[in-house]
């Protein structure tokens, strides 16, 4: 066997060195590109693109200070005494050895829960069937609720433990944290009532994601929906942000099914009976229409007959049970339909008249 030379034990510990130089350079890579990615994040939260250049050269600064330290590592690595290079690599490495590797450790055991996370809300089989629309809305919503909450709190706790490990003092970290908890509660109430009111619209189910609805004068499909505020798109194509702890009245008009109301009129000279009689043959061909049979639903439509005697017609009302958010479709078919079909029967459609009487002097 071989014996185990001087120059043997220097060519280990020149490869040993080497390998450590590796990890030491593969370690600043990642802390430097996750300081870069934190500033490049917190750049994109400020809506003004002015401070961009700020952000920049603060991600630049970071990169700076990463590498500065590995040089300084480098040198007491390999035992190159340039000072205060080689002294501040030395205190680096001492501080490596009692805290910064549990550090470390921490830090990346946090990074691994915080993709784990990720990937265990993308793994949730959500049903794709479209009767469990609905569902779907609301499951997805919940899903993306909880992954906030879960990835906060992984990003919490691994902070908090790095900190403690650092050698500060986290009790008075938390107690300062939770007076300034309480001042922000205090300052921000209308945001805690905005999110407990939006936690109760998802967890009751009120209304979802692509649902028409109404909140005081506003009405519009729902295009975004989270905690905080809905966002409602108008006919018009207007985009309103309505806060939860302003909503007191909703009104769906598109959960589960629908109904059409349709109210016809007719001349006071028409006969009545007949009238009506068209008016539900109308209606019954129009639901059997098969273009149109899978806008409504089982519930065959209901001619009530005189609703009103209005001042220039008699009205009489129709009504068809829809499948959500076909109500206006059908009663503009409806309308068009039953217009030609009393023109074709001689049914007078009325319109506002006014009678002058003209008074001639000497009457």
């Amino acid at each position: 066997m071989t014996p185990f030379t001087p120059a043997d034990l220097q060519q280990t510990q020149l490869w040993a060195k080497l390998l450590l130089g590796v990890f030491a350079l593969a370690v600043a890579f990642s802390i430097g590109r996750a300081g870069s990615r934190l500033a490049a994040w917190v750049a994109k939260l400020t809506p003004d693109e002015r401070d961009d250049p700020f952000w920049r050269l603060v991600a630049w600064g970071w990169w700076l200070v990463v590498a500065f330290a590995l040089v300084s590592f480098g040198h007491f690595l390999f035992e190159i005494k340039i000072e205060p290079l080689y002294t501040w690599g030395l205190l680096l490495a001492r501080w490596m050895g009692t805290r910064g590797l549990a550090v470390l450790l921490i830090l990346a055991a946090t990074y691994f829960a915080y993709r784990l996370v990720e990937v265990l809300v993308q793994h949730i089989n959500i049903p794709k069937k479209s009767e469990f629309e609905r569902e779907q809305v609301r499951i997805a919503t919940l899903m993306v609720i909880i992954e906030s909450v879960l990835k906060v709190s992984v990003i919490s706790v691994g902070v908090l433990l790095a900190l403690a490990n650092m050698g500060l003092n986290i009790g008075a970290l938390i107690a300062g944290a939770g007076i300034a908890g309480l001042a922000i509660s205090f300052a921000a109430q209308n945001l805690v009532r905005d999110v407990i009111n939006g936690f109760f619209i998802l967890l009751e189910d009120q209304y979802g994601v692509g649902d028409v609805i109404r909140v005081g004068e506003l009405a519009g499909g729902v295009e975004r929906l989270n905690l905080r505020l809905t966002v409602l798109r108008d006919l018009e194509g207007r985009l309103h942000f309505i806060p939860h702890g302003q909503i007191n009245t909703v009104t769906v008009m598109s959960h589960g099914w629908a109904r059409a109301l349709i109210d016809v009129g007719v001349a006071y000279a028409a006969d009545l009976d007949k009238a009506i009689a068209v008016v539900q043959d109308e209606a019954e061909k129009f639901y059997e229409d098969p273009e149109w049979r899978e806008k409504f639903t089982a519930d065959p439509p209901q001619v009530l007959g005189v609703n009103e005697l209005a001042d220039s017609a008699v009205v009489i009302r129709v009504l068809f049970s829809v499948q959500p958010k076909q109500q206006w479709a059908v009663a503009r078919e409806f309308k068009r339909r039953v217009k030609n079909r009393l023109d074709a029967e001689g049914i007078e459609i009325p319109f506002p008249q006014r009678t002058v009487w003209l008074r001639q002097e000497g009457d």
